[in-house]
């Protein structure tokens, strides 16, 4: 697996880091992409499940230990019932801000405390580790190109890279390769549901909102 301790919001946002000028990039839409992520996760563990077309818990009491996964978990129980596409988007700057702060907790990210205007008090992030995000990047760019094939794949890692394509981080995948590998990214999409027909369908819901947005912001 592809740095497994990480949950699979972390790992997406990691992927996002250009390691050579120590930026982000795609953050227009990087919020997005970590939200689908968080859902993905929780889908893939049992804790949300699709209910004709609406996330819900499958256990109230139910939580992962990963502050992120279970604060969004708590945000779904106390909000009205809401769709997979809409859950992608709705509020998603919380679960960034999560992942943010959980990174620079553990030491992959660098927390700086500024003023904007000299007033507004803000949190700018750094890359700390960037050979673990390279290692991220490499391992996520062989299981888009192959040739491991795609059953040999974990279905955690296949969820990564068939988002973060979707996504069209230019850390992975640029457009015109995105559009050459699409196929296997089709393939890497219903080996990340292998697990039941709803959880194949959560990650093609989230896909699916992760293009619209693709499609209505400027790529960074």
């Amino acid at each position: 697996m592809l740095d497994g301790p990480l949950s699979l919001p972390a790992r997406l946002y990691l992927l996002a880091w250009d390691t050579r000028r120590l930026r982000l990039t795609g953050a227009t839409r990087l919020e997005h992409l970590v939200r689908a992520g968080a859902l993905t996760e929780l889908a893939q563990r049992g804790l949300l499940v699709d209910d004709d077309g609406i996330v819900t818990p499958a256990d109230p009491d139910a939580r992962t230990g990963d502050p992120v996964l279970d604060g969004l978990l708590e945000l779904v129980e106390e909000s009205r019932p809401r769709s997979w596409k809409t859950w992608v988007t709705s509020r998603a700057r919380v679960t960034l801000d999560a992942v943010q702060a959980q990174l620079a907790a553990g030491g992959s990210l660098r927390a700086e405390k500024r003023r904007v205007l000299g007033v507004f008090p803000t949190v700018e992030y750094g890359l700390e580790r960037v050979s673990v995000v390279e290692a991220l990047q490499e391992g996520a760019r062989e299981i888009l190109r192959g040739p491991v094939p795609v059953e040999a794949v974990h279905e955690r890692d296949a969820a990564l890279v068939a988002l973060a394509a979707t996504a069209e981080l230019r850390t992975l995948v640029a457009g015109r390769e995105r559009r050459a590998h699409r196929a296997r990214i089709e393939a890497l999409t219903e080996r990340g549901g292998a697990a039941a027909p709803a959880l194949r369908k959560v990650l093609r819901e989230a896909r699916t909102a992760l293009l619209v947005t693709a499609t209505t912001t400027t790529v960074t």
